[in-house]
């Protein structure tokens, strides 16, 4: 089963960038057998995490079409004329070791998320998970905690901006710890 945010009606075609582990598993179950698999809709949560409530009526979707893609970012060299569609000239970029202080802030991050989530849902902010593991490798993990995070999309931009996990978990910290202030505020009433 995948639950979703959205609904997948019967004959519609759903492209789907599957990248938590857990979907990752379930891709390759279905790939292995027949390619089914059902979509619901989370009634309250998020797709990222799991935790969420579902509907109990959805769609059976089928893989009809998969690749493997690699993780990772890419930089921008030259844009190219937008005829027939955007296009540009890039270059992937690769990830950079973690440095050593980093597993400690992947445990913070993961910490501070939860609270963050936990916060958000009591003040009636789109409840999300709070049910979030993060990956033990630090880079991942800091993606993942990316994606998870009630952050804007100039702060999302900032994170995939940086070349160093340890960095780029000690910005999403400063963020989430900022986030968790407001929300203690909100919480507060002041």
């Amino acid at each position: 089963m995948f639950p979703l945010g959205n609904v997948l009606f019967p004959h519609a075609q759903l492209p789907l960038h599957v990248f938590e582990p857990r979907y990752r598993a379930l891709a390759e179950t279905c790939l292995a057998g027949d390619g089914e698999f059902g979509v619901v809709l989370i009634e309250r949560g998020s797709e990222v995490g799991g935790g969420d409530t579902r509907f109990s009526i959805g769609t059976v979707a089928r893989i009809v079409a998969a690749g493997r893609l690699p993780d990772g970012r890419l930089r921008v060299r030259e844009w190219l004329p937008d005829d027939p569609f955007p296009r540009a000239e890039v270059e992937l970029l690769g990830e950079p070791g973690s440095s050593g202080d980093a597993g400690a802030a992947r445990a913070d991050v993961e910490r501070l998320l939860k609270r963050v989530l936990a916060m958000s849902a009591e003040v009636g902010d789109a409840p999300t998970s709070i049910d979030v593991v993060l990956d033990s490798d630090p880079a991942q993990a800091a993606f993942e905690a990316a994606a998870a995070a009630p952050i804007g999309p100039l702060d999302a931009q900032r994170l995939l901006e940086l070349d160093d996990p340890g960095e780029r978990l000690a910005l999403l910290r400063a963020l989430l710890a900022d986030q968790a202030e407001l929300l203690e505020l909100r919480l507060s009433g002041t």
